[in-house]
């Protein structure tokens, strides 16, 4: 919040002559003092909450005030808040945008001035308006009380119906103006003075923004005006003891609990329009309404004020302008944390050292939860992981049941189809076809299928990867060079593999995954990132070689172009002209029917081309570079469509969840709408093995000799690292805290379904398959749960992941039945699916904080972000940790794509010790945010700062806080005003 410069003369004076009481100022007085006991009860009532305690419903705040109309005063509604606020415009037509309240310090002392001198009624027990004017009217003090016929006149004026200018379509706003002969400036046709009915309006009832107001939200009404029958001003506070809901008083119908009523003779423009914007602002603050609903005091109430101060930073004057309408930020701390980096007599630092902590050490991979943690048996953590899932096997399929499921199916069943031709087609080319598309295909639909229904974390999608492809090239080359049979040599290092699988799963292996930091994970991620990337562009290039673009064609030759087909030998055509020759082995023909032969017809005949347009391509290749690139661009705008500002929420939000089955849709379209003959989705159409050399079923003797079983176990051995290394990294990603997953991980679970799944993948001669990091981020991220309703101005609240079995299970199964639906998906161009691997690439590159640090290398420090981590390390030193992660990146693809590939899986691993040998090159505090701090080092940093704590609580208390200047100063608001009359508050 933004409060502007304040007016000196406005200013009240401190009473006394206590010189302290002027440097009380808001809870962080630098001097002892035992004024003001409330502060103190309003933090004990602030720390009384715990994190899992229910919170206060939020508040829907309305202010009315009273305009002086020919007919008489009239109540206007003009303001209303519920997390920002919104003003209604100069014309009076139409609701401002939601911004942060900016207001005048002296607005914040003068209401200081009305809780402690106005009537504070708590707990009021009121059926109805009249009643709660009534008993305020009445509890006024003897020395306050109205004489009775301002009294009277005061009732009657605030039970006036105020005008609400409720929140209407385009389409009622036309309607007003043709049909209402109300329309224009003169709004209201009821009569001016017509009283608050009991009931509530209609318009009340019909006003959308009812749709934006939280469920279970409350109404604070809040009336402010000039009056010249009062000769002072009348303030009272209300606090209803239960929700009523006041008639027509709200502009939506709400049970209203807070009241606060500010009248008194003229005075200066707006004063009493700004404190009745000051407590609106107070209001809207969680923690003081936590304090407002438990006050049992006035004082109370004016030490959650206080608090609420506690927090202002200074905006000097002439450094902004106070007209300036502040957006509201992107995120916002929660009262917990709030109350977690404020506590009661403890310092803030300026630079947000104690916030960033907060959010550091809320985020980060499941390192200390009960998933990896050892208990010393054997198959101890697989039995936690069934134990833990086993109770929410139900709700994986029922918690499916949501359109959004059907968009993430249809998403990652194309995305899996287009990896599975890909990797297969490679596979094939590097294999001889002994692995092909349809074993691709066959695989991916069994292993996934099975994978999805008993794995602890169903929200993996498994598939070929990079790695997996450069380690099956390399044992066919071996076999090979060696004279082996290679699915044999295949199927003993698969059963060797899934032997050592159970018996990492059986020692609880997967507790070393707490060493896969933030350097490990981007590490990884990034080079699956960039294998996407990379052959999403390397098959659009390929496309110029079979597509080849026409350089010699000009528009001018055209009358010189032609091509015709002759039958006859190449060495019997006529004297150098084109016309056709029949062929002495076939009856002849006139030359126009044989003209009119295709390609493929002429060539299945025997015969040949001839013209110098035979070699003429259409430029399919330009066509399929722009669906490629549109298609992209269309998955990444319609992704980012929700934060639009056009359409209702409803309809961003639906495009959004759909956004690549439209982008591909759309392209479909074009490319069937322009008819060019460009790549389609080609998948096998008959259930037999690409190589007619081999079977179903691969037998583990007879091709090869007896020694190959045991000597497949050292190749097995660097399998399995890769293996464990490519699952567990990808479940680690999967699993951070950050994306709120409710149902726990299972890592020895879907370690133990890999390595089982090896043994039928290998018996049967398909792909092996591990977990897809690219496509499993994308899998996530398309089940994204996010708040249904927003307060304005408030953006929408990430909810987590839609956990569940259903759309993995129903991916794999139409991969399985897709060589039945070859006449349907034959119809897709392969350049719009490259375009969607291509947007999985990008999105899961810029999820990673590499990605930051590597644009960081390019940009001055004046535009770089203010990102948490440039605050506390040099920018020097985050300079070269992302240069030593750009070399490992470096390193990692070398090694993939060279010879020396069979050491890859070892680098994998060697990943952790260059991650622990950093410690020697930058210091822990570094680390800490930079990446994360390894488990026993975290462990030693605990320890030692044990009894550092106690050294310095013992020290605090002998020490005066040099701490001028930091935040303002408490108790009593003259103090900080005189420290700073002319400075504002932010």
């Amino acid at each position: 919040m933004a409060l502007g410069a304040a007016n000196n003369r406005s200013q009240p004076r401190p009473q006394g002559n206590d010189p302290n009481v002027a440097y009380q100022g808001f809870g962080c007085s630098i001097f002892p003092s035992s004024v003001a006991t409330g502060p103190k009860k309003s933090g004990v009532i602030l720390q009384q909450e715990e994190p899992g305690d229910a919170t206060s419903p939020l508040l829907f705040i309305q202010l009315n005030q009273l305009f002086s109309t020919p007919s008489g005063p009239e109540w206007r509604e003009t303001a209303r808040w519920i997390k920002f606020e919104e003003k209604v415009e100069d014309g009076g037509e139409r609701w401002s945008a939601p911004h942060v309240p900016a207001l005048p310090l002296h607005s914040l002392f003068q209401l200081r001035t009305c809780l402690q001198d106005g009537t504070t009624l708590l707990d009021l027990d009121a059926s109805s308006f009249k009643e709660i004017i009534d008993k305020v009217l009445s509890a006024q003090p003897e020395e306050a009380e109205l004489q009775p016929e301002p009294r009277e006149r005061l009732a009657a004026l605030l039970l006036h119906q105020p005008r609400h200018q409720p929140t209407k379509s385009l389409l009622q706003l036309l309607a007003e103006l043709t049909l209402s002969p109300c329309g224009g400036k003169d709004k209201s046709c009821s009569e001016p003075k017509a009283q608050v009915s009991k009931t509530p309006l209609k318009e009340q009832l019909r006003n959308r923004f009812q749709k934006k107001v939280p469920p279970g939200a409350e109404a604070a009404h809040i009336a402010t005006g000039e009056v010249e029958f009062l000769e002072k001003p009348f303030a009272a506070f209300i606090r209803l003891k239960r929700g009523v809901v006041l008639g027509s008083l709200a502009e939506v119908a709400l049970p209203s609990r807070f009241l606060f009523i500010l009248l008194g003779p003229r005075a200066k423009e707006k004063a009493y329009h700004e404190v009745g914007r000051a407590m609106a602002t107070l209001l809207t603050d969680e923690l003081f309404q936590r304090v407002a609903c438990q006050a049992e005091h006035r004082e109370d109430l004016i030490g959650g004020m206080e608090a609420f101060l506690d927090e202002l930073t200074v905006l000097p004057p002439g450094k902004w302008d106070p007209s300036t309408r502040i957006p509201p930020p992107s995120c916002l701390l929660s009262p917990h944390r709030r109350t977690a980096v404020h506590p009661p007599g403890q310092q803030t630092h300026g630079n947000g050292d104690m916030a960033a902590a907060a959010d550091r050490a809320g985020l980060g991979h499941p390192r200390s939860g009960e998933e990896l943690e050892r208990t010393g048996r054997l198959f101890g953590g697989l039995l936690r992981d069934i134990q833990r899932k086993a109770r929410w096997y139900g709700s994986d399929f029922s918690d499916a049941l949501h359109p959004q499921c059907l968009s993430a199916v249809l998403y990652i069943y194309l995305a899996t189809v287009t990896n599975a031709i890909t990797f297969g087609g490679m596979l094939g080319d590097a294999t001889a076809n002994m692995q092909g598309v349809l074993e691709s295909f066959l695989g991916t639909a069994f292993a996934g299928s099975i994978f999805c229904l008993f794995s602890g974390q169903p929200l993996t999608i498994l598939s070929s990867t990079g790695p997996m492809l450069v380690f099956e090239r390399l044992l066919f080359s071996f076999s090979q060079d060696h004279n082996l049979d290679y699915l044999e040599f295949r199927l003993w290092i698969g059963l060797w593999v899934a032997f050592f699988g159970m018996v990492l799963v059986a020692t609880e292996a997967s507790h070393l995954v707490r060493y896969f930091t933030r350097f490990t994970e981007e590490g990884f991620c990034a080079l699956i990132s960039l294998i996407f990337i990379y052959d999403s562009l390397k098959k659009m290039l390929n496309l110029a070689d079979t597509f080849p673009i026409n350089w010699q064609y000009r528009l001018d030759n055209v009358t010189s172009y032609s091509c015709i087909c002759n039958l006859s030998s190449p060495g019997h055509s006529s004297a150098g002209n084109n016309t056709l020759l029949p062929s002495t082995q076939a009856p002849w023909q006139p030359p126009t029917t044989l003209a009119r032969l295709s390609r493929t017809q002429c060539l299945s005949r025997g015969g040949h081309l001839l013209g110098t347009s035979c070699q003429y391509v259409p430029d399919v290749t330009l066509i399929s570079f722009l669906l490629f690139g549109g298609t992209f661009l269309s998955c990444t705008m319609l992704k980012r469509f929700r934060s639009s500002r056009y359409f209702p929420a409803g309809v961003r939000k639906l495009v959004s969840d759909f956004a690549i089955i439209l982008a591909i849709l759309v392209s479909c379209a074009v490319d069937a709408a322009l008819g060019l003959e460009t790549p389609k989705l080609l998948v096998p159409s008959e259930l037999k093995p690409t190589n007619p050399a081999r079977g179903w079923i691969v037998f583990p003797f007879g091709a090869n000799p007896w020694w190959v079983c045991p000597a497949s176990a050292v190749p097995a051995v660097l399998a399995t690292i890769l293996i464990f290394m490519d699952q567990q990294i990808t479940a680690v990603i999967l699993n951070r805290r950050e994306y709120k997953l409710q149902k726990g991980a299972g890592f020895h679970l879907d370690l133990l379904c890999v390595s089982l799944l090896m043994v039928f993948t290998s018996v049967t001669g398909l792909p092996w398959y591990v977990s897809a990091t690219v496509i499993s981020l994308a899998h996530m991220e398309s089940l994204r749960k996010e708040s249904a309703t927003s307060a304005p101005g408030e953006h929408t609240q990430f909810l987590g992941i839609r956990e569940q079995r259903l759309t993995g299970l129903a991916v794999f199964i139409l991969t399985g039945v897709s060589i039945f639906m070859a006449p349907i998906l034959k119809h897709i161009p392969m350049p719009v699916l490259y375009g969607v691997f291509l947007h999985m690439g990008v999105a899961a590159l810029n999820s990673i904080q590499l990605t930051d640090r590597v644009q960081l290398l390019l940009m001055p420090a004046k535009h770089q972000p203010d990102l948490p981590y440039l605050r506390h390390v040099p920018l020097r030193r985050v300079h070269l940790f992302t240069v030593i992660q750009l070399l490992c990146l470096a390193l990692l693809w070398v090694l993939k794509s060279t010879v020396a590939a069979i050491i890859f899986p070892v680098m994998l691993l060697a990943l952790v010790g260059i991650r622990k040998g950093l410690e020697h090159i930058f210091s822990l505090h570094d680390l800490s945010w930079l990446d994360s701090l390894l488990p026993e080092t975290a462990r030693k940093e605990v320890e030692g700062k044990q009894p550092r704590k106690q050294e310095e609580e013992e020290s605090n208390g002998e020490e005066v806080g040099d701490v001028l200047g930091a935040t303002l100063i408490h108790s009593s608001p003259w103090g900080c005003f005189a420290a700073g009359a002319e400075t504002g508050l932010t």
